[in-house]
């Protein structure tokens, strides 16, 4: 049996492609082994989003051949597509494919050997069809990260990813209704629809006014799943009728990532972001008027080029007054072809680091405010892992990270337990 092992960078499209990829290999006979083990066939699926992450898929590529000098290198993903001929000079590699026609990707395999090089990258701007690439096994895993869409026409003035992933695609929502069904049957009692920009499900479909909502509707009504959650989303997602309807539903997680990048006007132009600070807390506290216990984390960029101490001042305290849950804080990486990598006044390293601290430590304080709320209440968590002895994590309804000590196997349920005392990024409780 021949062996396939599989290294991931990046989002959650990327981790569902990756799972989607592995159920081909495996329904041709292989074998997956660890990322770091002997394989036949090793498949890089690499991001782009920064420099780190070309870096890294660089690094594992010649790592992996070390391991198995026969063995084909398939190079795809976000990287590939922008990239298609740098990466196909790297000696290691056999075969370049990007982020379309990945469900070929076990015959283009088995086409070619370690001597031959292969790309088959082609313009992703011509592509117009949603690919359909799926997955069905458990793995004994409970949450399934299912894409839905792919492609994004924002063109924020920091990201390639339009460039890698061309123009917004929605996936019909018979084929999405039948894979949740599936998942369901194998397991799985949550679903965390993702995309690259989920918020523009619908819009390419033609003579149709279907949205993301009539995604959700659907799937609230699969019997067996009992979650669902939205991966990151921007602000115009949530119109009045959007959160009126998502507040009635039972099985929608009162949880939303809800993507900010820059609390200062000034700096949200110049990403070409399409809301201001202000439509963004009037969102903000819709959601949390009509939906208890509503977590809201989002992402944050520092250094972007331009932004003075003054806008970080502005960024830092609008943070501070709307108290998200979580911040995930990331420092500008110029990318070649967006134009923000050719704007004047770059931040320097130190000055990004800095303002980088600043605002983690700001993240500590919100988030121990926010989960302190929860001590003393009951919440149904979800237990996906076990992590030592008679140790179980799981997450809340509104995406604690919460452990308990059991000393029986309660992985895959669904339990009531009590809150009793935050930590730096999650709390502990007693079951009840």
């Amino acid at each position: 049996m021949k062996k396939v092992a599989f290294y991931t960078l990046g989002c959650k499209v990327n981790q569902y492609e990756t799972e989607a990829m592995l159920e081909m290999f495996e329904k041709d006979g292989y074998e997956q082994v660890g990322s770091e083990d002997y394989a036949d066939v090793y498949v890089i699926n690499t991001c782009t989003v920064t420099h780190m992450s070309d870096r890294k898929s660089r690094q594992y590529i010649r790592r992996m051949k070390k391991k198995n000098p026969d063995a084909i290198i398939a190079v795809v993903g976000c990287y590939s597509q922008v990239s298609p001929e740098e990466i196909l000079s790297i000696d290691e590699v056999n075969l370049v494919m990007g982020t379309n026609d990945r469900k070929k990707i076990v015959e283009e395999v088995k086409k070619i050997d370690a001597s031959r090089k292969v790309s088959t990258v082609d313009d992703i701007m011509k592509v117009k069809a949603f690919e359909e690439i799926e997955i069905n096994k458990t793995n004994g895993k409970t949450r399934a990260f299912m894409k839905i869409q792919d492609g994004c026409d924002r063109y924020c003035s920091y990201c390639i990813i339009p460039y890698a992933r061309g123009r917004v695609r929605s996936r019909d929502l018979e084929s999405i209704v039948k894979e949740v069904e599936n998942l369901a049957s194998n397991g799985y009692k949550e679903v965390v629809l993702t995309g690259i920009h989920v918020a523009s499900y619908g819009k390419d479909i033609k003579d149709s006014d279907i949205k993301l909502l009539d995604v959700i509707k659907q799937i609230n009504d699969i019997e067996g799943i009992e979650r669902i959650r939205l991966s990151s989303v921007e602000p115009i997602l949530f119109t009045d009728e959007f959160v009126e309807a998502v507040s009635t539903m039972d099985k929608v997680c009162p949880h939303y990532h809800l993507s900010l990048q820059s609390g200062c006007d000034e700096t949200l132009k110049r990403m070409n972001r399409r809301y201001t600070t202000a439509q963004y807390k009037e969102i903000v506290d819709k959601l949390r008027k009509e939906i208890p216990n509503v977590a809201i984390t989002t992402d944050v960029i520092v250094g972007f080029p331009g932004e003075t101490e003054e806008e970080f001042e502005k960024t830092y305290n609008f943070l501070k007054d709307i108290g998200l849950s979580q911040m995930h804080i990331f420092k500008y990486s110029p990318r070649k072809g967006t134009k923000a990598a050719d704007m004047e006044n770059q931040v320097s390293p130190q000055i990004k680091h800095e303002r980088s601290e600043k605002l983690l430590q700001l993240n500590k304080e919100n988030f121990m405010k926010f989960a302190s709320k929860s001590v003393g209440k009951e919440f149904e968590v979800l237990f996906e892992q076990k992590v030592g002895d008679d140790k179980y994590e799981g997450l809340t309804p509104n995406y604690l990270k919460t452990f308990v000590t059991c000393d029986e196997d309660i992985c895959g349920k669904i339990m009531k337990v009590k809150i009793t005392e935050v930590k730096d990024e999650y709390v502990e409780g007693i079951l009840v």
